[in-house]
Parts: C-alpha cells; structure tokens; sequence
C-alpha cells in the first residue's frame, strides 16, 4: 500500500528542508526511487515536481561548474553523445563499452559527462555521455553552459532522439548549441528502435534533413556495429596497420587525413621517422599488393605498410 500522496509530499518537504547542491540532489533521487510509479494524477504530479527540483537545484546552486565538468581526453578521437533528457543516452553508452552507469525511466539520470572508451576497428575512441541539454543551455540554464563548454572541445557530436519521440526535443537542443556558436559533425542516432516503427524513423529523417538518421537498438548488435562504424567515419581518422618480418600487428595506428608514410613511421618512433627510406603498401592506397613507395605517399583507411629501414 503506497504512502498517501499528501502524506509523501509532506515527508518529501521534510527531507529537502536544509539540502542544497548535491546533498539535495542525492534526496531527490532518492525520493524517486521510494515514489510509486503512476503515469497520471497526483503521484504523476509529484514525480514532475520532483525532477523539476533537479534541474532547479542544479540552476539555483550551480551543482556543475565548468571547472568540474572538464573531461580528460583518452583514445584516438572523443564524441559526444548529445540530446534531451531521458532518451537512452546512458543505455548506449554502457552497450558500447565496460563502464556501469545507473539508468533510469526519469530525466537527469546522469548529472555529470560521463566518458567511456570504445574500440572501433581496433582503435580506442572516447564516448563522452553528455547530461541532458534543455531550452535555454546556451543560458546557463540547468547548468548548460558548462556542458556545452565540454562541447567545444570534442571531434564531434552524436545527437540522440528516441525513435518515437518528438523531434521538437531534439530541435531545441540542437537550437541551444547553434546558439553557442558551436559546429561540429554530426549525425543523428534513432534511439530504442525496437520499440519504434519505419514511420518514426522516417519523421525523424524529414525533421532533420542535414544529418544522416541511424536507427540503433541496444538489443541489436549489428545496430551498434552500425553505429560504431558511423562513429568512425565522423572521425574522419585513418586506421594503418604494421606490418614487420612478414606479421601484421592487429593493432592500428589512428592518423590524420592526410597523412603520409612519414607519419606512419614517426608514430613508431622518431628515429625512425628521420631515418627510413621507403616503405611496402598493401591496401587501397597501392596500385599493387607490396607497391615499394616512399616517405610521402599519402596512406589511406584500411592500408598495410611495412617501414623499409
């Protein structure tokens, strides 16, 4: 027998009295949890309250500073996961990688960026789980200004909407980053689509005509290999194998379009950067299998080279 809603909202005031920042945020949720979970009349009414007071927390306080929100790079290239509340972002992430993050059916779940590291064709990519972004972000409002800071520094950006869910959402974050001056490529991932029909993806795509749309289900593991490889290619990276004494190392070193077989030596060592005299190819950049080149030879995704000394 759930506690009368009176009675709930009573205690809730109660163990709010005093709390700020965090402290008051950890007893929201905290509350929520207890809450029971009816999707309409006063419960309903006091669960919206309930999250209203995060993000009024997080305003008021200043729970996320631009200092404590500043995310380490790691791996070849980092990516954000972008989007409103509550549409899978933390889901994906945590199919995508080993990390552990706590998820749920209610906005805010997560307060902080949350970074991950993937492996996409051998190399290591950082995801970074981005809070959900609202209306008024490039205000500081629900603490966006420091999270869109964290935007500035990324490779570039996935933008999350739920298959069936309402593109306006999307379209006001996407509103708030135009607002911040920030550009970065893009594309946009069609979340939980097991649960969403072809129609809903097919919205999503009319509503946002300059991004590529890719359906993905946590559940479908071509989906999330789809995702890695779309992942891969807004990178814009190179993946160059080395090859020595006949063997393929299956590790890839990540280049910089452009790059040449000088770097590909440089990435090994230095010495060997300044000292090779040519290299062997094997890939799409050769004209044959084993074509002898020299140090620059622009290389491309997918080759071989073994460094001739």
């Amino acid at each position: 027998m759930p506690m009368p809603h009176r009675t709930f909202a009573q205690v809730a005031k109660r163990r709010l009295t005093g709390k700020d920042g965090r402290e008051r945020i950890r007893e929201v949720r905290a509350l929520l949890e207890e809450l029971p979970d009816y999707r309409n009349g006063p419960y309903a009414d006091l669960r919206k309250w309930l999250i209203s007071e995060i993000e009024g927390t997080r305003v008021k306080s200043g729970a996320v500073h631009r200092d404590s929100v500043a995310v380490r790079r790691e791996g070849a290239a980092q990516v954000a996961l972008v989007g409103p509340p509550n549409v899978g972002k933390s889901s994906l992430l945590q199919a995508l990688s080993e990390i552990q993050i706590k998820t749920g059916d209610y906005p805010f779940t997560t307060l902080r960026p949350v970074p991950a590291l993937t492996r996409i064709g051998g190399v290591l990519v950082q995801l970074v789980e981005i809070p959900g972004l609202i209306a008024g972000a490039s205000e500081d409002r629900g603490g966006g200004r420091a999270l869109l800071g964290v935007l500035r520094s990324v490779d570039a950006i996935v933008y999350c909407c739920r298959a069936n869910g309402d593109p306006a959402e999307l379209e006001a974050v996407r509103r708030e980053i135009d607002l911040a001056g920030i550009e970065k490529p893009g594309v946009l991932v069609a979340t939980r689509a097991d649960d969403a029909d072809p129609a809903s993806v097919a919205q999503l795509t009319r509503a946002f005509p300059d991004l590529d749309v890719l359906p993905v289900s946590i559940l479908d593991e071509a989906s999330l290999e789809a995702f890695r490889e779309a992942v891969w290619r807004l990178t814009g990276l190179l993946r160059v194998r080395l090859r020595s004494n006949g063997a393929v190392d299956p590790e890839p070193v990540a280049l910089r379009p452009g790059a040449t077989v000088a770097d590909v030596a440089d990435s090994v060592h230095h010495d060997l950067g300044a000292s090779f005299s040519g290299a062997l190819v094997w890939g799409p950049s050769a004209r044959f299998d084993g074509q002898r080149v020299g140090r620059d030879h622009p290389v491309s995704d997918g080759d071989v080279v073994e460094i001739v000394r």
